[in-house]
């Protein structure tokens, strides 16, 4: 990489980083707004992201890597019993989800739900290995099969997100609620789901 190509791509980095911070400020911030909390010129803006929608995706997109990275940090260990993985990776990426949960509605017209959702696709494959442990395992007992359980948490965790933003769960407590509410959706008793998000949460990930 070029000194050139490097510096153009720290610009960008950081142009998003802040179009990030102003959009979840100010959902209807315009290309200008977010050129002046930039500190450029708009063609500076327009020179990374030819529009509004196109600022939004890559922001989406970005969102996506970091989830992913996440939610594949929490489950790194095989031999980990699979309900303390999956409440393990699913407050990973709560972690990571939280700070980009407002982007979602944005996203939603910008990319479209169909759009995130292919977005999630590496995701969701590795939901379906953990859970296909699991269920193998006796761990969960659910009538779905993993792919399909797969889908029923990514729209859980949506949900919640959604709920959060609306004043309707505290965010503060939104992470351990969104680990116990998928592992009780995966059939796991009541004691063990409290049981598996404390030992979840007593060892970070090797992203955090």
């Amino acid at each position: 990489m070029t000194a050139l190509t490097s510096r153009a791509h720290a610009n960008r980095r950081r142009i998003m980083d802040i179009a990030l911070a102003e959009l979840l400020r100010h959902p209807d911030a315009s290309m200008d707004q977010i050129a002046r909390a930039a500190g450029v010129v708009r063609r500076t803006v327009y020179g990374h992201f030819p529009s509004r929608e196109a600022l939004i995706t890559a922001l989406t997109d970005a969102a996506v890597e970091d989830v992913t990275t996440a939610f594949t940090a929490g489950t790194a260990d095989p031999c980990e019993p699979a309900d303390v993985a999956l409440a393990r990776a699913t407050l990973a990426t709560w972690t990571c989800a939280d700070r980009y949960r407002l982007l979602v509605s944005l996203a939603q017209s910008s990319v479209t739900d169909a759009g995130i959702r292919a977005r999630l696709e590496p995701v969701r494959r590795r939901a379906t290995t953990i859970l296909t442990r699991g269920l193998e395992a006796g761990l969960f007992r659910s009538p779905l099969t993993p792919r399909a359980l797969a889908h029923v948490h990514e729209h859980t965790l949506f949900g919640l997100m959604q709920a959060v933003n609306e004043g309707d769960l505290r965010a503060e407590v939104a992470g351990h609620a969104a680990a116990e509410t998928v592992l009780a959706a995966s059939g796991v008793p009541a004691d063990r789901v409290a049981e598996a998000v404390r030992a979840a949460e007593a060892s970070p990930t090797a992203a955090d």
